[in-house]
């Protein structure tokens, strides 16, 4: 088969022998341009030689181990298309618990302040501040790049009750407090061996480990969070599975009430909050 008689079809049924076939489907259509449902509604058109040689491209870089979303610069959460890149983390759908959490926590009818820390690619902000609009969000994130992303993301997604700041924490949050403070930390211990393994050894490792027992980040946010937070409060933190009854201790610790554990689909630990009293 040659670029200029191949089809849809042809090129699907080449590449599922050798990557996932639904990534193999996500970067011919990005490879076409075209949405993903037109592939089936076109198994048989002929595929230009010019996207048929960008689709091999993309192929060999994904069989190599490269993540679809950054081949794509696209990834989607919540009910947002997000651009995201190497110096953002890959927003993942057991994020959406914490937004989900959160947003049982903040008032559709009332003005609330809400943090969202280390930020990214902009997900847990943006996702809340589009379902809270009454909202004022503010995201830090110490990655400039990061922040040009979110800031994309917002414009893109239509997104204006948003502020985001340069700055490690809480560094550009001095003398102010929130009703609500997210953030999906860093938590991954510094020589874990899954860092060299899949989409992980292509993701910012300053997104990923923290520390040799990777509760750094953790910490340092419990810590610091009580003079950031309106009494009554709340503080919700994303980790690691085998990490929630630490982070419970450490809340408890620090003051917070109401400390608990909420889990996944995979019934892991996954977030726990608490309430500044």
């Amino acid at each position: 088969m040659t670029p200029d008689t191949a089809t849809p079809a042809h090129l699907l049924a080449a590449a599922r022998s050798r990557i996932d076939p639904v990534d193999a489907e996500w970067l011919l259509a990005h490879a076409l341009a075209r949405p993903r449902s037109w592939l089936f509604a076109h198994a048989q058109d002929p595929v230009d030689a010019e996207a048929a040689a960008r689709f091999a491209d993309l192929l060999e870089r994904r069989a190599a181990g490269e993540p679809v979303a950054y081949l794509t610069g696209r990834q989607g959460f919540w009910s947002l298309e997000l651009e995201v890149s190497p110096a953002t983390l890959i927003p993942r759908p057991e994020t959406e618990l914490l937004v989900e959490l959160a947003l049982a926590r903040i008032p559709m009818d009332a003005a609330s302040h809400i943090a969202d820390l280390g930020t990214g690619s902009g997900a847990i902000a943006l996702a809340i501040a589009k379902e809270r609009p009454r909202a004022t969000v503010i995201a830090t994130d110490a990655s400039a790049a990061a922040l040009d992303i979110a800031q994309r993301n917002a414009v893109r997604n239509g997104i204006t009750n948003i502020e985001f700041r340069e700055g490690d924490w809480f560094a550009p949050l001095v003398g102010e407090a929130f009703d609500l403070i997210a953030s999906n930390p860093p938590y991954i211990e510094d020589g874990d061996p899954h860092l060299r393994e899949g989409d992980l050894r292509f993701e910012p490792a300053s997104a990923l480990s923290s520390g040799e027992d990777g509760f750094d980040a953790l910490r340092t946010i419990i810590s610091a969070a009580p003079k950031h937070l309106y009494s009554g409060g709340w503080l919700l933190l994303e980790h690691g599975w085998e990490q929630g009854a630490t982070v419970r201790e450490l809340l408890v610790a620090a003051g917070f009430v109401d400390v608990d554990t909420a889990r996944d689909l995979e019934n892991r630990d996954r977030i726990s909050i608490g309430r500044w009293p």
